[in-house]
């Protein structure tokens, strides 16, 4: 019941999780991590209060702050000199509706901002509720510039003669494979035969 004003107190912080080239060392991007600083719970994590965005017709505002926050920190970075990509997660409510393609160009256009620096998370499971409608918003952003990931690949529902359909430009396997697979050998397999 608090996530509609909590929305409209400007109550969420974006964390930047850094994305680093292990060859060299050098930060290649980060992602954005969504919290809500409740006034009285503190830091509340997004396992916590996203499940009931998504179940709520919050998730859309809630969506296009992120991109927008996002965008904007990419605008301040590079007033500053600093070129870093920034990864954002969409939900599935937010991949099928029509108008997150405007928004994402607006975005990109009032904040001067080169398409190629945004990147849009998507999960496998946000491409099975409505694909075509998915694929139809998929195609329209990568067409402005913008990357696509698929996040928690692995996971999911999707078979991969769909996934050939999208214009994805990053996998990201998902931990359950990747935290073991120095100790289990059938995660190793399955990690390095996705690579």
């Amino acid at each position: 019941s608090e996530l509609g004003s909590a929305i409209r107190e400007n109550q969420h912080v974006l964390h930047y999780q850094p994305r680093v080239n292990i060859q060299n060392n050098r930060g290649v991007g980060c992602e954005a991590l969504i919290r809500w600083q409740h006034p009285k719970l503190g830091l509340v994590p997004p396992g916590e209060f996203i499940p009931f965005a998504e179940m709520s017709d919050f998730i859309q505002p809630l969506g296009l702050w992120v991109l927008e926050t996002a965008i904007k920190q990419i605008r301040t970075w590079l007033d500053k000199g600093i070129e870093l990509a920034v990864s954002v997660n969409l939900s599935a409510r937010n991949l099928i509706d029509v108008t997150i393609s405007s928004y994402i160009e607006k975005y990109l256009q009032t904040y001067n901002i080169p398409a190629h620096l945004l990147e849009v998370e998507i999960t496998e499971s946000a491409l099975i509720n409505d694909p075509e409608r998915a694929l139809k918003t998929v195609n329209h952003v990568h067409g402005l510039g913008v990357h696509f990931a698929i996040d928690d690949f692995g996971t999911g529902y999707s078979s991969l003669s769909y996934l050939k359909r999208l214009p994805i430009d990053t996998l990201k396997i998902d931990r359950a494979f990747i935290s073991d697979m120095l100790t289990d050998e059938q995660d190793a397999v399955i990690v390095r035969s996705t690579i």
